[in-house]
This record gives structure tokens, sequence and C-alpha cells, in this order.
């Protein structure tokens, strides 16, 4: 034990990974998990009369070499094919078959028809899979489209000569008849195979080239750290076209054993949790911090007077037995197997993972990019850290780049999870990935221990007319934590005549939580901003004088977000109304 005391606790992390056994592509990925976990659940899904059935690992893999051979019988072997749809065991058939014939285009549903046919033409694809909706958006502007052959292949058009159920059905009697060249496939895991278009944070749209590689190592990275049930159900919210869910919501579980549910749809989270029993939900933190407010305020309700609170949480004074009945009470609303939260793609508030914690609830957040498919750091099975994105996954480095005397700089990351490069763009690849290692554009901090603490993106710091750096999310953080605010965004502005550089918060407020703190009549718009002024005068009695809120403006409307339900820092966001306090 004493030499354990003067290793870092990622040192230590080292010597208590899971054993993993290695993959390096997604059909030597496929194959094995099909031969392992042939009769095993590999999804729950609805039928056409909303009964859940289960497929099998044995019959996924008959539907994707099914998929895969009419692909090739159609003259897309190493093409371009695009997918678009809902999380659904259709868009999971067709990636796979994609990837492992070609090379996936996986597409937002939630894009512009405008900019999903720009993606087509950029990449050049020959195939558009997905939900009828998505492709009858672009068949509607079918003379943007620049291959006029692009075969379009409908999720839930049987009837179309062209639907997936026609292409299963004809490269399953195809295969059965001896055509076996899907089989005789073989993969290069270092080319590109997987082609990924991100909005980041700027509102310009890169593609990021990964291989099949970079996401196999990521996956056994991962499993690692968290260990995998086979008994394990992964409930799917998160967009699948993303890397985040894709890797960690439906590869990981395949590898591993485990089953998948999607779910139906934000409003059907509830009804889906006792539908399927999940025992794991990747999520972002918005979800986390819906789900915890709906619990702490349903044990407000139904506890016992003396135990009620006016604001936060009343679990922690709770005696005992109490706890363990609310705790039951919990679990069951949340499908009654639920034992880890997955939390990325932003900071999870510390005090809502420690809460969840003491329901007996793990909540594991991490962080990683899409250029690093995506995973680069995370908490684990073995250490946890409330505040923290998380240590080095194996066989994964980072460290700070020019840190200032705080600690903080860009980070670096380093390993074989790191993209092949910026689709047709050498410039941008060779600035973003020098000497191997990826610069991140994410500005952080790593403890004594190997702990990684994310502060910010390079590009949204505010800096003062004196030097001193302000992180934005750092402000929005103690903004969010206030109930009686749903959410913020906190930008620098000038005045005229002055080049100092002020701190401005826009405020989305939470009505219903102003509506009960004003014992339930509705507020007025004087009354909301004088509730919201004090909020702001409340955080900055937290700050610093050099990061404190020197006006603000109340929104009617939520931000616009990304995917991901990141708040965009850019376009209608970043206005600031004259009449801002």
């Amino acid at each position: 034990m004493k030499e354990n005391k003067s290793l870092s606790v990622a040192e230590q992390l080292k010597k208590k990974y899971h054993k993993t056994e290695e993959v390096t592509n997604f059909k030597e990925m496929l194959y094995r998990s099909a031969d392992i976990f042939r009769s095993r659940t590999a999804f729950k899904v609805k039928d056409e009369k909303g009964n859940i059935v289960s497929i099998t690992y044995e019959q996924f893999k008959n539907d994707i070499v099914s998929l895969g051979t009419s692909l090739m019988e159609k003259g897309f072997l190493n093409k371009r094919i695009s997918i678009i749809g809902k999380n659904s065991y259709q868009w999971c058939v067709s990636y796979l078959a994609a990837s492992i014939v070609g090379i996936v285009v996986p597409l937002d549903k939630e894009l512009h028809t405008d900019d999903v046919i720009n993606f087509m033409n950029v990449s050049q694809t020959v195939c558009l899979l997905g939900d009828s909706k998505n492709l009858d958006s672009v068949l509607n502007n079918i003379e943007k489209v620049q291959n006029p052959d692009t075969l379009f292949v409908s999720f839930d058009k049987k009837d179309d000569v062209n639907s997936l159920h026609n292409l299963l059905g004809m490269g399953k009697i195809a295969y059965e008849k001896g055509q076996d060249d899907f089989d005789k496939i073989e993969i290069n895991p270092d080319e590109l195979r997987i082609l990924l278009f991100t909005s980041g944070t700027t509102g310009n749209a890169k593609g990021v080239c990964l291989s099949q590689r970079n996401i196999c190592s990521n996956i056994l990275s991962t499993y690692g750290i968290v260990k995998v049930k086979r008994s394990d159900l992964f409930f799917s919210i998160l967009p699948l076209h993303h890397t985040y869910e894709c890797t960690l919501g439906f590869l990981l579980p395949i590898y591993s054993g485990a089953s998948i549910a999607h779910c139906e749809g934000l409003r059907y989270i509830t009804k889906n949790l006792g539908e399927f029993h999940p025992s794991v939900i990747l999520c972002v933190p918005l979800l986390l911090e819906n789900v915890h407010k709906n619990i702490v305020k349903n044990m407000n309700q139904s506890l016992p007077e003396k135990y009620k609170k006016v604001e936060g949480n009343p679990f922690n004074t709770l005696p005992f037995y109490l706890k363990k009945i609310v705790r039951t009470k919990v679990k069951n609303t949340l499908g009654g197997r639920l034992r880890v939260f997955i939390v990325g793609a932003a900071a999870a508030n510390p005090e809502i993972v420690k809460d969840f914690k003491n329901l007996k609830l793990m909540t594991l957040q991490g962080y990683g990019l899409t250029e690093c498919s995506p995973l680069v750091a995370g908490n684990t099975d073995f250490f946890q850290k409330d505040d923290a994105a998380g240590l080095p996954i194996p066989n994964v480095e980072y460290k700070i780049d020019n840190p200032n005397v705080e600690g903080v700089g860009e980070i670096l990351v380093k390993g074989p999870n790191v993209m092949l490069g910026y689709y047709e763009d050498e410039e941008k690849t060779k600035q973003t990935i020098v000497d191997g290692w990826f610069h991140t554009g994410d500005l952080g901090r790593i403890d004594e221990n190997g702990y990684l603490y994310i502060t910010g993106r390079c590009k949204s710091v505010i800096v003062t007319k004196n030097g001193k750096n302000i992180y934005p999310e750092e402000v929005e953080y103690y903004l969010n934590d206030n109930p009686l605010i749903s959410e913020s965004l906190v930008l620098g502005i000038q005045k005229e005549d002055d080049d100092e550089t002020y701190i401005n918060a826009q405020i989305y407020p939470n009505i219903e939580a102003i509506t009960e703190y004003l014992k339930g009549s509705v507020p007025t718009k004087e009354e909301i901003w004088k509730i919201v002024a004090d909020s702001v005068a409340s955080v900055n009695k937290k700050l610093p004088n050099y990061k404190h809120i020197k006006s603000f403006g109340v929104r009617d409307e939520e931000f616009e977000k990304t995917t991901t339900q990141k708040i965009k820092r850019y376009g209608n966001n970043m206005r600031i109304e004259k009449k801002d306090k």
C-alpha cells in the first residue's frame, strides 16, 4: 500500500484497468460479438403493435450482412454512404453496413435541408439511407443534389422498391445463394471510414475523418475504465450521428454483449424508462439537471412538512430510514434498474453529481471531442471526482500547452483515438495536429493526481484591459446553479468611448420556479427583472471584482443549441438588447 501513496491517482488507475479483447475494425468486432453473444439480446425494439421484441446478436449481424450485400450489388464498395434519421435499429444496421462496405457519413437529422444536401455533395455521397421524412425534404430539392444517380433508401416506407426492408430481403436471398463478398471484405483499420461534419462552436462545419482503429481504440479504452455488464441495457437518447452516442451508447454495448433500447423522443423519456428498465443512460448535463429538478420537486411535495425545503435538496437532512424509502422511489421512477449516468458534451454541476451519488446512482462525467472518437478523459469505476472531467483513458495522454500562473492553458491530446485529419483541409489539419498532439481549442488544467478540469474554450475567453482572463463558463456555472435561472450565456462587451471589456449575462429565467417562489402568482415582467437582478447580485458576491456581471438581459426564449444541447456561442444567441440593465 505504501508504494501506491507515492503514485498519482492517474498512475494508480493504470494498474486497475478492466481486461479487454483487442479489435481494430467494426467487421471484426461485429463477427466476434455475434459469435460470443449469439442468442443474447442486442436490441429491444417495438413492433408495429407497440409490443417490445428482442433482436439477437445473430439477427443483428445477419441484417448487416444482408444490407451490406445489397449495397455491394449496387456498386457501392468503397463509396460514401450517408445516413440520416432518428435513433433506431435501422440506423444502427445501416451505420455498420455502410462503414464496412464503404465510408459512412452520419448526418444530423435536425440540419436544414440545404446543409444536408451540401454535406452530401461535399462528401460525394452515392446513397442516402434514412427516415422518409428526411429523405423527402432532400427529394423535394433534388435539383441541388450533384449526383443524379444517388440512391435513396427509406427506413419506414416498406413498399418502396429501394426501401431498407426490400434491400434486406434481396441481400439475404443473394447471400444464401452464395454471394459472400461481404464476408471477404478486408478493412484497413487506419484509413478513412467515418466522415463526420461537426459545427464545432463557430458555426462553420468541419469534416472530421476517423478510421475504425480510432473508434475501436476508444471503445476498448472506455471498457477498460467503466465495466459494461452483459446484463446492462443502454437507453439511447442522444443523437446517434454524434460520436459520443455512437461510440459509447451503441458500439461499446455491442462490443460488450449488452443491450440497447432507443428513446422514442424526449417527451416519451419517462414512459420509455418504465417500459425498457435501462441500467445505463448517456446524457448531457441539461438532461441530468432536468431529472434532478424533478426528483427534488417530487421529494419536496411528498415528504412530511418538517423535512421540506423552500430551496434545494432536502435529501441529506433526512433520517436514514426515509433516505432508504426515497432512494427506492427515485430508482423506480427511472425504471428500477438504473445504475449509472454517463455525462458528456459539457461540464456537469458537481453538486448534482454528488446528489445522485447519495441516491446510489453513479454519475460518471467525461471529456471528449469528435476529433478524438470522442473520449479523452473520464471518471471511472475506480476513481471519481465530482468537479473534474476525469483521468486520462487507457492509451491516451493529455497535457496543457503554455499554462498561465493558475496552470490553465490549451488542452493537447495524443493517442490512437486522434482523428486522421480534417476532410480536404490539409492546412487546418497541420495547424491542429502538431507533432502528433491534437490541439483541442479547449482550456483546462491538470491537478497533481492527473485529473483534468475544463475551464472553457480558447475562443470564448474574455480578456480584460489589464490582462485578466475570465472564462464565461465559470460565471455561467454560478448563474445556472440558481434554481430561478434556467440558462445563461456570458459575453464580453465594450461600451462606447471605453476600451475596457465588461461582463454581460444573457439570462433565460425559470418561470415555473419563479411562480413557485412567488407563492403561485404569475410573475410580471418587472418582478422577473427584479428576481433576476437579485440573482445576479448574489452571484457577484461569490466572484472577484473583475469577474462581476456589469449588465444583464432577460430572454423570452431558450437559447439556440447544438444537437448535444450545448448553447451556441454564435448567431442570435450573441445578440444584446439596448434595454439590458
